[in-house]
């Protein structure tokens, strides 16, 4: 079970958040300063952190960035701060999302989710498969111990064919998990391109592949085709 903690001095909001969560099965630490915030990160160990930047002793940003020194939870921060600024101070700060005040309840619970699932790939963090080993931990990927280079988004779409491995994942879910940078438009072929340079640098014939297979109708999937 995922452990939340929230990190938000306006009692209301705090527990709107966690009630808004709750049904999702998370349980919740609820902190309404930096003081009581950093007192729970000694003796908890939190799968995400909800943080609010405007706190009654300081600022939210000194705890990102103590956070970041010793650990790589996820931190969505929540704030009324909506100056373009103050998004790049913290996501710089090591942040791994940023969502301003008023925002929906459902966009919330969305961008929890992602989150957690990203947290979930970074613990799954070396695949020995046959020829190949991926150590997405360290970005190093080799074939028959020759490494292999991948872009960020090669990286992510590989990542997710190998979390469902020996199942298919829809073609929307995959363009949902992995531009995730915010582009409101993908190109329409951007996910087949990116397909095809996997297979080229992963499969021995890449025009008929026996570990990335198309799904017709569906998606793709790490199948290992015997």
């Amino acid at each position: 079970m995922k452990h939340i903690l929230i990190v938000e001095d306006d009692i209301s909001l705090n527990n709107g958040i966690m009630l808004s969560l709750k049904q999702m099965d998370y349980i919740f630490t609820q902190s309404y300063t930096l003081r009581e915030a950093r007192e729970h990160m000694k003796h908890n160990t939190f799968q995400l952190v909800l943080l609010d930047i405007n706190l009654p002793d300081g600022s939210g940003y000194e705890l990102c960035t103590k956070i970041r020194q010793f650990s790589k939870v996820p931190i969505l921060i929540i704030t009324a701060n909506d100056l373009e600024i103050d998004e790049v101070t913290g996501l710089t700060l090591g942040a791994d999302d940023y969502l301003t005040k008023p925002f929906s309840l459902m966009v919330l619970r969305a961008r929890v989710e992602a989150l957690l699932r990203r947290s979930i790939y970074s613990s799954s963090e070396v695949y020995e498969l046959e020829d190949f080993r991926f150590d997405f931990q360290e970005m190093k990927f080799s074939k028959r111990d020759r490494e292999i280079f991948f872009s960020k988004t090669e990286q992510k779409l590989l990542r997710e064919l190998l979390l469902h491995k020996g199942n298919a994942v829809r073609r929307e879910a995959l363009v949902d998990r992995i531009w995730t940078d915010g582009a409101e438009y993908v190109e329409e072929n951007a996910l087949s391109v990116c397909i095809n340079r996997l297979r080229n640098k992963l499969e021995d014939a890449p025009g008929t592949p026996r570990y990335i297979q198309t799904i017709y109708g569906i998606g793709y999937g790490w199948m290992e085709k015997v």
